[in-house]
């Protein structure tokens, strides 16, 4: 009697089916880590990136209708007979709202420059940083230019940077403070209606020295807290958020051309979403977990700049309830 072979003919099946699974998924996941490089990149940071060393927070006491003497005396300084001078030096971009904020009440004082720039060869590029480097030394130029002195107080910091009154008539009327210091603000973004954190560190202020140089980095481990606030991407127009999106500190961010779609920058604006689409700058996954998605909305317009709220109707785009551009 005749016999055959029943060996069944699906078993090769799964192997092809694995194998074409492979040809899609593995060029799937090489471009989506391509596309995706610098999110998974700041999600791992925790695991590849060092934090920096903490700083030595200063207590900031402040309360109305307290005197200077007593403020003084509680932060460990003593009173002066007289203020000191405060210069209050930035360089300034597009922040044409902040500026207005931050000096109202200095405008017969301000003493500017226009930074020339300089015009490359077709086709040619320039290190941005340099070119930054070169205004902070021209900087240093013109504090010599306004009349800065030994023993005057000295604010570095960015437009969108602001120190708070009170920091202010401390740093003026207190003697013992540390010759330089970090200022602890408040972070917003878009307005005052999306609090981040005090994440923000940048700003200084130092006893003026012939030695002092125009900074805006790491220059001591002291910081002062609670002493102002930090309002990035806070501009009236779309047209401004795409001027700082394409700038050179944040260009490289505009992965897709839609990122620059006034549509787009306008609904993540009042939803408090990033920009460019990152995850945040942390050194845990605590806190960058934490931190993921969108800022929540906050509807509290205490403790803001006075001329802020004074002018509340000028300034509706910075408060809360006013994120449509």
């Amino acid at each position: 009697m005749a016999s055959r072979s029943l060996r069944p003919t699906f078993r090769r099946t799964p192997r092809k089916f694995f194998c074409l699974l492979l040809l899609i998924f593995v060029p799937a996941c090489i471009f989506g880590l391509y596309a995706d490089r610098q999110k998974i990149t700041y999600f791992f940071r925790p695991l590849w990136d060092k934090p920096p060393s903490p700083f030595i927070r200063l207590p900031h006491y402040y309360a109305e209708n307290v005197s200077m003497d007593h403020l003084c005396r509680l932060h460990g300084w003593s009173i002066r007979a007289t203020p000191r001078r405060i210069f209050d030096a930035i360089i300034f971009s597009n922040e044409l709202d902040i500026l207005d904020i931050r000096f109202a009440f200095a405008e017969e004082k301000i003493v500017h420059y226009v930074f020339p720039g300089t015009t490359l060869p077709q086709g040619s590029q320039a290190d941005p940083f340099k070119f930054e480097r070169k205004q902070r030394m021209a900087m240093n130029v013109l504090l010599r230019r306004a009349g800065i002195s030994y023993d005057d107080i000295l604010i570095m910091s960015d437009t969108d940077e602001i120190p708070s009154p009170e920091t202010l008539k401390l740093l003026q009327w207190c003697d013992g403070i540390p010759p330089k210091m970090h200022l602890e603000l408040k972070h917003y973004m878009y307005s005052f209606e999306f609090p981040v954190d005090y994440s923000s560190w940048r700003a200084t202020a130092h006893i003026y020295s012939p030695n002092t140089m125009y900074q805006h980095s790491r220059q001591t481990d002291d910081i002062l807290s609670d002493a102002g606030w930090h309002c990035s991407f806070c501009f009236r127009h779309i047209d401004d958020f795409v001027f700082k999106m394409t700038a050179y500190s944040h260009a490289d961010r505009v992965k897709r051309r839609d990122f620059l779609d006034y549509k787009r920058i306008q609904t993540r604006i009042c939803r408090g979403d990033d920009l460019f689409d990152m995850l945040p700058e942390e050194y845990t996954f605590k806190e960058l977990i934490g931190k993921m998605g969108s800022i929540p909305r906050s509807a509290s317009a205490v403790h803001l700049p006075s001329y802020l709220i004074k002018n509340a109707d000028m300034f509706r785009f910075l408060l809360p309830g006013g994120c449509v551009r």
